[in-house]
């Protein structure tokens, strides 16, 4: 089982800028990707970004050159600085973590952090 805990939402200005973090626990070494997917209201979820253990990386067309995601693979962290933000990066950001059981891919989630960005 892998748990996962995000913290660093909150409430910033246009402009401004956020880092978000998440850390894993349970069994960390078998995870293959983390990333991070936000949930607008009235929405789908989406991908933000993503980023596998040898640290390849994909974002969101929309987050390209402000965003940028960062894995500590000892720790079993993962990060997401927010630059630039734009009302329209509010949402609830949710960690991802996934990991190969018996052949399958199965996928771990965290409760959520809050990112509120005011015009």
């Amino acid at each position: 089982q892998v748990q996962l805990v995000e913290s660093g939402g909150g409430l910033v200005q246009s402009g401004g800028s956020l880092r978000l973090s998440c850390a894993a626990s349970g069994s960390i070494f078998s995870i293959n990707a983390m990333g991070w997917y936000r949930q607008a209201p009235g929405k789908q979820r989406e991908l933000v970004a993503r980023i596998t253990t040898g640290g390849s990386t994909n974002y969101a067309d929309s987050v390209k050159g402000r965003f940028t995601i960062s894995r500590d693979n000892a720790k079993g962290t993962v990060y997401l600085q927010m630059n630039s933000l734009k009302p329209e990066d509010t949402g609830v950001y949710y960690c991802n973590a996934d990991r190969y059981i018996m052949g399958m891919l199965i996928n771990y989630w965290g409760q959520g952090t809050q990112v509120t960005v005011s015009s």
